[in-house]
């Protein structure tokens, strides 16, 4: 064993940096985080940088820069974790003990999944703002359309959150009746669920948007496979089981997603579970099973749509909670299934939808309907939020 932690996190992105910074404010000492990449990135900004208003840069740090003082960094990747032994095998070959783990290693993209899919994204027409390498193609591809088709495409299941599936296509459809060609670009969103989003108030405001911009909406629908030679996309409607082939200019598709194959080795998830997510109480975030086990963000299985909105409560709640169960109390802080989702439906404006596990409306500050399209909003996401990000969450202090 190479070394022996109070507490071990797994995964250095939003949820295990700025959950360790809290437990450090908190006074846990000896906390160590296993991360292997060198680069922390903002993901919220991938959209904005496709559609043309933000730049690469501002969605970037290194790794060392964001990591809590005092707190260790692992540079390997985790590979399994065994529950008797209270040990995480790293890919290097070597194990760190622990006394509490907290998981969050986020998700993993299935490329594979949807034939040909990663050869499209990969080709002159295609690209997805989920990839950070892969957002500034997107905005090139977008910005220098002045007719054709463009398609956007959102799968089923689980993904980081889900609305920014459609966040540079409202971007972009806005440039374009700016260069005055929106009206000579056919625009198809293809999306897997009944309505936009799924919440009433909120479909309301962007139905408006889609109409405005002449957008086409498939529902129910997903992306099956990808002709990249040809440029073609095969779109299924999961309600009919009938197939349509749109031909492309541009395609930005968002990749579907899933646990981490190696957490899905584990016994972390639910017995006979198929999907992987770490088995936690939902409000305690502790896991059902290994009382000193906890999780939080997309690899949680949580019911909330998973976005950094979730991860800013779930942080807390995680700190506060393994914090007592260190001095031998029982957990008492609960998330409550808070999620937020800024659509930025023009250059300038957002609609800002707060809800919980439900999808019912939750709004910060009550009776104050914040999915209304608004520059106020815009200004929030697009501004105040990054500066947050970086300079509260990841010190564990918003």
């Amino acid at each position: 064993m190479s070394h022996q932690y109070d507490v071990v996190v797994i995964g250095g992105g939003n949820a295990g940096v700025s959950l360790a910074a809290r437990l450090s404010r908190y006074g846990v000492k000896n906390i160590g985080l296993i991360e292997p990449k060198d680069h922390h990135l903002y993901q919220p900004l991938f959209s904005h940088i496709a559609g043309g208003r933000a730049a690469v840069k501002e969605a970037t740090r290194s790794q060392a820069s964001v990591m809590p003082k005092g707190v260790a960094w692992i540079k390997d990747h985790a590979v399994d974790v065994d529950t008797k032994a209270n040990t995480v095998m790293l890919a290097s070959g070597s194990t760190v003990g622990y006394h509490h783990l907290v998981v969050c290693p986020g998700l993993q993209y299935r490329w594979d999944s949807v034939p040909g899919l990663a050869e499209a994204v990969h080709s002159p027409y295609g690209a997805s703002h989920y990839e950070f390498e892969l957002a500034p193609k997107v905005w090139s591809l977008l910005s220098s359309m002045r007719s054709g088709t463009a398609v956007f495409t959102m799968p089923s299941g689980p993904i980081k959150c889900g609305g920014a599936s459609q966040k540079p296509m409202y971007l972009a459809c806005d440039y374009w009746r700016e260069q005055g060609v929106l009206d000579k670009i056919r625009v198809v969103m293809v999306q897997p669920y009944p309505t936009v989003f799924g919440i009433p108030e909120v479909d309301r405001e962007l139905e408006r948007k889609i109409v405005e911009y002449g957008i086409e909406l498939r529902t129910n629908s997903e992306l099956v496979a990808v002709d990249a030679a040809g440029r073609r996309a095969t779109i299924r409607n999961n309600v009919t089981n009938t197939t349509e082939d749109l031909t492309y200019d541009v395609l930005n598709a968002v990749p579907p997603q899933s646990a981490p194959e190696w957490l899905k080795a584990t016994d972390l998830p639910a017995p006979g579970g198929q999907d992987g997510f770490v088995h936690v109480d939902t409000e305690t975030l502790r896991h059902v099973r290994h009382s000193n086990v906890w999780s939080l963000g997309d690899a949680a299985a949580t019911t909330n749509s998973k976005a950094g909105g979730a991860l800013r409560k779930q942080t807390k709640v995680v700190a506060k909670n393994l914090v007592a169960a260190r001095q031998g109390k029982p957990p008492a802080m609960k998330y409550d299934g808070y999620s937020v989702c800024p659509f930025t439906v023009s250059r300038t404006t957002v609609v800002f939808a707060e809800f919980d596990d439900h999808y019912r409306p939750m709004p910060t500050i009550p009776k104050v309907p914040t999915w209304k399209e608004s520059r106020v909003s815009w200004w929030v996401d697009r501004i105040m939020f990054p500066q947050v990000y970086w300079h509260m969450i990841l010190k564990g202090r918003a």
